[in-house]
């Protein structure tokens, strides 16, 4: 089946905006991209035809938390908070918990997300994604500040994914893009270097990621191995005496561990310095940047004009509904707007589409508007008198400005 749509404008997110511009489709496929009149065209009208959006990080499974853990002043403040509610469980059991996470998932599917980088420790929502209409990367992270062994560990969470990735098979045939599973680990904080280590020696072709330098605390954790994270680690009783500083910034403790590899996401990034991003660069890492949540959860601003003007690759995450009030990616577009002014909204859109398809491994189907990509395409309504559609799609859309371009 063939079809041809028109709209007022086409960002294809690798070359510049088209004026007045059409897209032929064909079975799903973009076949050809061009302006001008084109016979037999459906007339979208005084829209922007743009690609689905990337959520690279996010965790559906918390969902049910929304509402319960408020914002803090300190990162270990709002972890401690956040593990209190954990382990007194959702109101309702699991099945309030499965019930959060669709609804999660199917209004990022409503708000334009196509792909979604959703990290999980127990696989139980996994489901929600595909149902939603979503597709993406379900990264299963492992914690264990005093794992007592990493090896069985890891091959333990490979088995679970791939028993997993059988049991979704019959899922994944509704959701639009494919999947993929990796196995990663939480922070430089809480899991052990030899989990670390043994985590990235058993990397598949799926991307690895990593929290990496989001909070001070995390930063002094690692230069000198005191401070509220090992006070917290001894509080919750995993502290191990094995354990030494390492002495150095998050991004050299990756190296050393042989978890800096290309395409490693580098979840938040807040408090890296230019040195550490030029590194994440020279690796070929991307940075995950997520701004409203790290100011919620008293991380700090991320410095989002470094992270661009240091050449590293930037894609674009929510985190969940405990630490964002929305998963909506317009909504964090705009919140990076607000602290990015400098950065070009061209460049912020690319890192919502473009880099993130690239960085959860979709970028040869998803993520721009070109010959042979997935026709899985959003139509946003801009108002007339807009001259400038790429800095009004990061401004702040209202609600019902986005919708599906095909059904």
């Amino acid at each position: 089946m063939s079809s041809v749509l028109r709209a007022r404008w086409v960002l294809p997110m690798t070359r510049p905006l088209i004026d007045n511009g059409w897209i032929e489709i064909e079975d799903d496929r973009i076949v050809s991209v061009g302006s001008g009149a084109r016979s037999g065209a459906s007339d979208l009208g005084h829209v922007a035809l743009m690609p689905g959006l990337v959520n690279a990080h996010t965790h559906l499974e918390l969902s049910w938390m929304a509402g319960l853990v408020p914002p803090s002043a300190s990162m270990t403040e709002w972890i401690l908070t956040l593990l209190r509610v954990r382990r007194a469980g959702p109101p309702g059991g699991p099945a309030a918990e499965l019930r959060a996470a669709r609804e999660a998932a199917r209004t990022m599917r409503e708000s334009g997300t196509v792909l979604a980088g959703d990290v999980t420790n127990g696989l139980g929502v996994v489901p929600a994604l595909a149902e939603a209409g979503l597709g993406g990367v379900i990264f299963h992270e492992l914690l264990g500040f005093n794992a007592p062994d990493p090896v069985a560990m890891v091959k333990e969470a490979w088995a679970k994914e791939k028993g997993a990735g059988a049991r979704f098979t019959h899922f994944e045939k509704r959701a639009p893009a494919p999947f993929s599973f990796s196995v990663v680990a939480h922070a430089p904080y809480s899991t052990s270097p030899a989990l670390i280590t043994e985590i990235a020696r058993r990397r598949q072709e799926a991307p690895l990621a990593i929290h990496l330098g989001e909070s001070q605390e995390e930063m002094e954790f690692l230069r000198t191995g005191g401070g509220p994270i090992r006070e917290t680690l001894e509080e919750l009783g995993v502290w191990s005496d094995a354990w030494t500083a390492p002495e150095c910034d998050p991004v050299e403790y990756m190296h050393r561990l042989g978890y800096l590899q290309p395409g490693m996401l580098a979840v938040h990034a807040v408090h890296l310095s230019d040195d550490a991003l030029a590194r994440l660069r020279r690796a070929k890492a991307v940075v995950v940047s997520c701004p409203r949540s790290n100011v919620w959860v008293g991380a700090g601003v991320p410095r989002l004009s470094h992270f661009y003007a240091a050449g590293v690759a930037v894609a674009v995450g929510t985190d969940s509904l405990a630490s964002a009030p929305t998963l909506n990616l317009f909504d964090e577009l705009h919140e990076m707007r607000r602290l990015a002014p400098d950065v070009t909204a061209a460049a912020l859109l690319h890192s919502a589409t473009r880099q993130g398809a690239v960085a959860l491994g979709f970028g040869a189907d998803y993520g721009s508007i070109e010959t042979g990509r997935r026709a899985e395409l959003l139509a946003v309504e801009i108002p007339s008198g807009v001259t400038d559609v790429e800095e009004y799609l990061v401004s702040g859309l209202p609600p019902g400005a986005v919708r599906w371009a095909l059904p």
